[in-house]
């Protein structure tokens, strides 16, 4: 490495530590094909905006616990040397650098964690179904739609398919936690599939008495046969449970059975799991919270409704929240009056505060405005969901801000005497509901007032306070496989790119990865592929394989570089279900066999097989892109020229 060169990555280095809080905050470090990846003590204290404008920086961004910073192919091996020799660390790989960031959380932060990767994933229907919910109860509330047979069908189907989703959410979770934790997804859709079974009583229903729910006994054991709907906590646990015996019967059934018998024991086990031990247990708990809480506010006064409002949105995340209705039905018909209604509906709004208070304090980036934004335009209309799931409970201080709203504003509904004359709607919905007598519809809005600047005030608050909290090592870039390559060669010819898998071919501003669907590491295609073979899409000389055999570049003779990225976050597979048959410095041809990876155990790790086939350096010429809905070795996705 020359002397400016070397000059060059210590000032991106220092600049990049200073950034990131400096030595003392950096826990762990690696680095894969294109990105240096860095576990933080504190990801808050963080320059997003200082990092993007590092010099050879392509861009930056958070996934998980990591913070990821762009450089591209073979550039990230040389930063990465300097960087990791700067803050002395070990060298780590990607499996350890997992590990160091799952150490340096507590329990509940695992727990927390857990639950935002799980439901990640399903955001986007969760978001659908709560706005979808928020238009059909405004509309169902107009006389013109209720007056008009077009209207009234439009807002009848809104209404079907926004419970139909909220209906189906716990086979939606069983599947995501499956997946997350390494099961086969189908399975934990089968289990999903298992809990909501027409055969079993309907929950709702059952919890309010109006269905006969029959019992089986089985081994002297009681079983009763209702149905897990509204069952998170319940769907959660089992699509654990599922991926675990998953994993476990794929390693001890013989190969020859595997297929059959493996998802056959996998579904038996779990089914026998969920009747036996984690249904009832799940429910059983959940039910006892509920209970304690309905005790407390009859009992206990303003400390009651406090208490009840700061914690009623944690028994949105197990699914048990429904049952309220029957407990404010029976209030209705003993007393007239509602008490919980409002208390629910302050905690709803203080949890749309926090989300607000997140907001605040990452406003310039714009993922955070696409999630927060409708997140809480749906908590007017009652629904928690996307707020918890997708923003407060994945970052954890704004949840911690948003119950300590909520018991400001049930000490303000105590106060200010709020009850209800009904149920079923909350916050702005919920305003007509509100009892005249019983402090009115100004003190509705003062109370609701009050839990959504708390909760914008606590959490902004604790986030400031998160904020402000606070011999040389062997370079992984050594273990990176990589070549001298000749000058260029006919640096003008127009050179045509050929897929180098077989697929469906999309432009690159189309693939699932973030990193690459923003050209950060150059433009080019992704491809869904039909197998995981990868082929020379022209040809040139190898100039980089990566350890892990996920990652080949591949200078042409005019001096391009091209990356060939097999997989989304496959290098945490480490080398698994992979093999190559180049090394660097290799002459190819178009069509050589290049790698060649099992894309079924991919998915069943939980990764995407998606292709990124990108030009990190055109070397000034005019890229073109063909996108093919079928593709193979022979079929032209790009030219260059």
């Amino acid at each position: 490495m020359s002397q400016e060169r070397n000059q060059q990555y210590e000032k991106i280095s220092q600049d990049l530590i200073r950034l990131v809080g400096g030595k003392d905050n950096i826990q762990g470090t690696a680095h894969c094909a294109t990105r240096l990846r860095i576990v933080l003590k504190n990801l808050d204290i963080v320059d997003m905006e200082g990092i993007e404008d590092v010099d050879l920086v392509k861009g930056v961004f958070v996934a998980g616990d990591q913070l990821q910073i762009i450089f591209g192919a073979g550039l990230v091996n040389a930063v990465y040397e300097v960087f990791a020799d700067d803050v002395q660390m070990k060298n780590m790989s990607l499996s350890d650098l997992k590990t160091e960031a799952n150490q340096k959380m507590n329990p509940l932060q695992r727990v927390m964690k857990a639950l935002s990767d799980v439901f990640i994933d399903i955001m986007p229907g969760i978001l659908a179904a709560a706005l979808l919910t928020g238009i059909s109860g405004v509309l169902g509330n107009m006389d013109a739609v209720q007056q008009n047979e077009t209207l009234f069908g439009l807002n009848r189907i809104i209404n079907i398919s926004s419970g139909a989703i909220f209906g189906f959410l716990p086979l939606a979770v069983a599947y995501s936690a499956c997946k997350r934790f390494g099961g086969r997804p189908i399975l934990g859709i089968v289990m999903g599939c298992i809990m909501l079974s027409n055969s079993l009583a309907d929950a709702y229903a059952a919890t309010q008495g109006t269905v006969d729910v029959e019992v089986l006994h089985i081994l002297g054991f009681p079983v009763e046969l209702v149905g897990y709907q509204g069952g998170i906590i319940v769907a959660l646990l089992i699509g654990v449970v599922t991926a675990k015996l998953d994993i476990f019967f794929e390693k001890k059934v013989p190969e020859v059975i595997r297929l059959l018998v493996s998802p056959l024991l996998t579904t038996l086990v779990s089914a026998l799991l969920l009747f036996f031990i984690v249904g009832p247990i799940g429910r059983g708990l959940a039910s006892g919270i509920t209970s304690g809480l309905v005790w407390m506010t009859q009992n206990l006064g303003i400390l009651g409704y406090a208490i009840f409002s700061g914690v009623q949105q944690l028994i949105v995340i197990t699914g048990l929240h429904h049952v309220f209705g029957a407990v404010e039905a029976q209030l209705l018909a003993d007393t007239g009056r509602n008490f919980l209604n409002p208390l629910m509906s302050v905690a709803i709004i203080a949890q749309g505060g926090a989300v607000l208070g997140y907001l605040s304090r990452h406003f310039k980036e714009m993922k955070t405005k696409e999630l927060c934004i409708p997140s809480f335009i749906s908590v007017l209309f009652g629904i928690t969901e996307p707020a918890l799931f997708g923003i407060n409970i994945r970052y954890r201080y704004p949840l911690v801000g948003g119950c300590l709203g909520g018991a400001i504003g049930g000490a303000m509904i105590y106060l200010l005497h709020v009850t209800a004359l009904g149920f079923g709607t909350t916050v702005v919905p919920g305003i007509a509901l509100a009892d005249p007598a019983g402090g009115g519809y100004i003190s509705y809005i003062i109370a609701h007032v009050a839990a959504l600047a708390a909760g914008f005030l606590f959490t902004f608050a604790i986030g400031i306070t998160d904020k402000a909290g606070n011999g040389k090592k062997e370079s992984n870039a050594a273990q990176v496989e990589t070549a001298a390559v000749k000058e260029p060669v006919n640096p003008g010819k127009e050179e045509i790119l050929y897929s180098p898998a077989e697929g469906e071919v999309i432009p690159i501003d189309q693939a699932a990865d973030a990193a690459f669907a923003s050209k950060a590491m150059g433009d080019g295609v992704a491809i869904n592929p039909t197998d995981g073979t990868v082929y020379a899409p022209a040809d040139g000389t190898i100039s980089l394989v990566f350890p892990t055999k996920h990652a080949i570049g591949i200078t042409l003779d005019s001096g391009a570089e091209l990356l060939i990225h097999a997989g989304i976050d496959t290098v945490k597979m480490e080398g698994e279900g992979f093999n190559d048959f180049v090394k660097a410095g290799d002459r190819v041809k178009k069509g050589d066999k290049l790698i060649a990876f099992d894309t079924k155990l991919v998915e069943k790790k939980g990764y995407s097989p998606q292709i990124m086939f990108l030009v990190a350096d055109d070397k000034g010429k005019a890229l073109t892109v063909t996108p093919a809905s079928k593709a193979n070795n022979q079929t032209e996705v790009m030219r260059l020229k």
